[in-house]
């Protein structure tokens, strides 16, 4: 780094060892000046941590670059303006009376509670009404929070399922979901603009009110609405279930749910229902890793379970382990747990004489093809969308009254079943999974078993996904650069395969080989928004979609694997058949 730079950031620094910071603050600021390793005082202040298109996400501590109550109540600030803003434009539908209200929650992060009370503290000296939980709950609870109370925004503070060391502010706008475009941009804007002195602090505490259990209620009857045939759950109420939420939101809400659905047979990892924010019984609380779930397992060999059920630290992403045909715990993949709901709702929906031609479904677009399948084949209506579940719910809205929204997912373990929530929500993802095991075993099955049978019918695929890792300000400036080298000499063999057909969602652009020659057409999306987002298809069937992670220093790749698999007792061979292609893929994409 050059001197003139580093001055720079010891300027920016030397602000923050004076008030209004607190003396912890300073006195931990001075000690990165100080150190002989600018290392992290660098990270820590060579930029201002970017309020994105979903809010705020970092590592907790003093700085620009960092999750912190200063930065936390900056962001709110702005964003306060931007409400106000378009309640003097006469911009919102759900207003009543003269006054903004919005809902401001938080997960078990550590300072979750302070960051939390920061927000409501700023919102209120705005003159803005606050409905704020009075402990932990989910993030989805929050989305539906906004929508029953019906306020015009809202924060959840979390980091989802990131490593203890980060927290993270999710700006919800008035139907309940992730804010999006135009109020995205309007609200980074604002947020820009705010310095640290423009803050407004010492709120009116009667703007301030605690909710908590009433709003539990309403939306443990909302989370009823999702179940779709009570017989199944009658006749197998001794499910036996194991749940965990990771030391998260979902630890009260979740058993309840399942309770009101009629599941009796109950049990939770004892170790993992303690609140906290350091997750001491898992490496990481992230679902998507097999470790996470450890605990879960060894409990539910113990106890005979038929299933295992967890919720990240949010309580949006869903996990799912159950026994295969050796008797053994398996994790349901992501994919594999969309394409089971999905399927489930489709099939049984019609079964049951419920489902209608206005019914639809959504994915996004690096989630399993099968779906499609299974949809296709079905007559349902199935849209694919950008990553992220801001963008289902965007879809929610724009056919809403027109058609009916049943359910929609994303490979990262997330799915929503009913639109009463506009977001990831794992309460009703558990439940609904817990009804396809009970409608399983009620059949003569596994919840295994039922996902065999699904491939053994539409045909099977691996999904694998490969994280590539690059942080700091070094690694941001690397994955752009790759993204760039992927435009600049395209990709037009993967694995011995030939690339028929890509798509670039940054240009909205697809070109497919037909009878020997490229042609290229645009790509419809919502909005007509764009994402950095390439897609590869192959002659063999292969899909590779890369992406980078919006909310992690990582670029993604998902990689879509078919291979054959004549009966259901040939999974195992045909995952390995899939796996073995991996090194092959990787090394095509420049991975090895």
């Amino acid at each position: 780094m050059k001197n003139q730079e580093l001055d720079n950031i010891m300027a920016i620094a030397r602000t923050w060892t004076q008030e209004p910071f607190d003396i912890e603050t300073r006195e931990q600021v001075r000690a990165m000046m100080n150190a002989e390793d600018k290392t992290q005082l660098i990270d820590s202040f060579y930029r201002t941590l970017e309020f994105g298109t979903g809010g705020l996400r970092g590592i907790m501590g003093p700085g620009t670059n960092r999750m912190n109550k200063y930065i936390v109540a900056q962001a709110t600030q702005g964003y306060a303006n931007y409400l106000l803003k378009v309640q003097r434009e006469g911009g919102f539908k759900t207003l009543q009376g003269d006054r903004v209200s919005v809902v401001v929650g938080h997960d078990c992060r550590n300072h979750g509670r302070e960051f939390a009370l920061t927000v409501a503290d700023v919102f209120a000296a705005n003159g803005i009404k606050v409905y704020l939980f009075e402990s932990l709950r989910p993030t989805p609870e929050v989305s539906f929070a906004i929508r029953n109370l019906h306020c015009q925004g809202g924060v959840n503070v979390t980091a989802s399922h990131n490593p203890k060391e980060y927290n993270g502010y999710k700006a919800y706008w008035e139907d309940g979901s992730q804010v999006l475009q135009p109020h995205d941009q309007g609200i980074i804007n604002e947020v820009n603009k705010v310095r640290m002195e423009d803050v407004k602090r010492n709120g009116d505490k009667d703007l301030i009110q605690i909710i908590g259990g009433e709003v539990d209620y309403d939306y443990m009857m909302a989370v009823k609405t999702v179940m779709i045939d009570q017989e199944a759950i009658l006749h197998q109420k001794d499910l036996n279930i194991v749940y965990t939420p990771l030391h998260g939101a979902g630890r009260q809400i979740v058993p309840m749910c399942l309770r009101s659905w009629g599941f009796q047979n109950i049990h939770v990892v004892p170790e993992q229902m303690v609140i906290d924010g350091n997750f001491p019984t898992v490496v990481s609380p992230n679902p998507e890793n097999a470790e996470a779930m450890t605990m879960g397992m060894n409990l539910g060999t113990k106890l005979h379970a038929d299933l295992v059920v967890a919720s990240d630290p949010d309580a949006d992403r869903v996990a799912i382990v159950c026994r295969n045909d050796k008797g053994e715990w398996t994790i349901i993949n992501g994919n594999q747990t969309c394409m089971m709901y999905s399927y489930y709702i489709i099939t049984n929906m019609k079964k049951l004489g419920k489902l209608r031609p206005e019914h639809y479904l959504v994915k996004t677009i690096v989630t399993s093809e099968l779906i499609r399948k299974i949809a296709d084949r079905q007559g349902v209506t199935l849209t694919d969308e950008y990553t992220g579940f801001k963008w289902i719910a965007a879809r929610i809205r724009e056919w809403e009254g027109t058609r009916k929204y049943i359910g929609g997912g994303e490979e990262s373990f997330g799915y929503l079943a009913y639109d009463a929530v506009r977001d990831k929500c794992s309460p009703s993802a558990i439940c609904l999974i817990c009804e396809i095991a009970a409608y399983a075993k009620d059949h003569g099955m596994t919840l295994y078993d039922y996902l065999l049978n699904i491939y053994k019918e539409y045909g099977f695929q691996r999904e694998t996904t490969v994280n590539v890792v690059r942080p700091g300000k070094t690694g941001a400036d690397e994955i752009k650069q790759m993204m760039a080298d992927y435009r600049a000499n395209p990709v037009t063999e993967i694995a011995g395969e030939k690339v028929i057909k890509t798509k670039d969602f940054q240009t909205l652009t697809q070109r497919e080989l037909i009878d020997g020659k490229w042609v290229e057409t645009p790509i419809t999306m919502l909005l007509g928004a764009t994402s950095n987002v390439l897609q590869y298809f192959t002659d063999g069937g292969l899909k590779v979609s890369v992406r980078p992670s919006g909310t992690e220093p990582k670029i993604k790749y998902y990689f879509e694997i078919p291979a054959s698999m004549p009966t259901p007792q040939d999974y195992d061979k045909a995952t390995a058949e899939a796996e073995a292609r991996v090194p092959a893929i990787k090394k095509s994409m420049g991975l090895e």
